[in-house]
């Protein structure tokens, strides 16, 4: 459907479950992948700014927004929830993924999705001095979660995974948004699962064949950046840009002209 307001529509994957997503603009296809704490609506203000060009699906990734979830959770699973929603855009899409989105946006295509053109906004992998630097959380998360222990699962998630200081931490509890990342703390084991710890997959990067661009920004540490870089030079003919912005985060009206020349030209 044409036009700039979002439809919400439904899929449903191979095990069944429904994936919630939403449509607007038009033109060539391009599916947008949030990253934890993420559902549709943090992915909108991109999506409006891309609907000019392009087709574009927000959706809820399984077991946030109006999506369903089936127990237990495999990457694989997510990687159908992908590969229904490119079906449902006419059988071939442009991806854009960040953060954990990012890394399965990459393995999706890997595994050989009919991805037209791949963009990764800062994927968590720990390359260079930083491997190792941050450690892998899944197990305790998954503990925190079945003890009904959100608010520790989102502290921890934010203090090890992230990396933000205990202060920071401290100041965001105290914030009205706690209780919008409690609320969706129990998809904080997914994301974990997906960036394995940091891990590169360096041998499935190199068997993506889509175009490949690699985005990192100006206000991010370090090793974000870095992650940007590497990723882009393992996927062969990657290509990589750095765009002014904040903390893990590129404004749209930034974003939106790098995504659309890319994937148009």
């Amino acid at each position: 459907m044409s036009g700039t307001t979002p439809t919400v529509e439904q899929v449903r994957s191979a095990d069944g479950t429904p994936i919630a997503f939403e449509r607007s603009g038009a033109g060539p296809t391009i599916i947008l992948v949030g990253g934890a704490f993420s559902d549709r609506n943090t992915t909108r203000a991109l999506g409006a700014a891309l609907a000019p060009d392009f087709t574009v699906f927000g959706y809820d990734r399984r077991g946030r927004g109006q999506s369903g979830d089936t127990a237990p959770y495999e990457i694989g699973r997510e990687i159908d929830d992908l590969a229904a929603l490119i079906a449902a855009a006419g059988g071939s899409s442009a991806v854009y993924g960040i953060s954990s989105g990012a890394v399965l946006a990459a393995l999706a295509t890997a595994q050989g999705l009919p991805v037209t053109g791949l963009v990764l906004f800062e994927p968590p992998f720990q390359v260079g001095p930083h491997v190792g630097v941050r450690k892998d959380i899944t197990a305790q998360l998954i503990e925190l979660i079945a003890a009904d222990d959100r608010g520790g699962a989102v502290e921890t998630f934010l203090s090890d995974s992230v990396g933000l200081p205990a202060e920071a931490v401290a100041g965001m509890k105290a914030q009205p948004m706690w209780g919008s990342l409690t609320a969706i703390a129990h998809t904080l084991p997914y994301d974990s699962i997906v960036t394995a710890g940091g891990r590169f997959p360096a041998d499935r990067l190199a068997a993506i064949t889509a175009p490949t661009l690699a985005v990192d920004s100006t206000g991010s540490p370090q090793w974000l950046r870095d992650a940007s870089r590497a990723a882009a030079e393992a996927v062969p003919g990657g290509r990589s840009i750095s765009l002014d912005g904040d903390y893990h985060d590129v404004p749209p009206t930034t974003l939106a002209p790098a995504l659309r020349e890319f994937l148009l030209n």
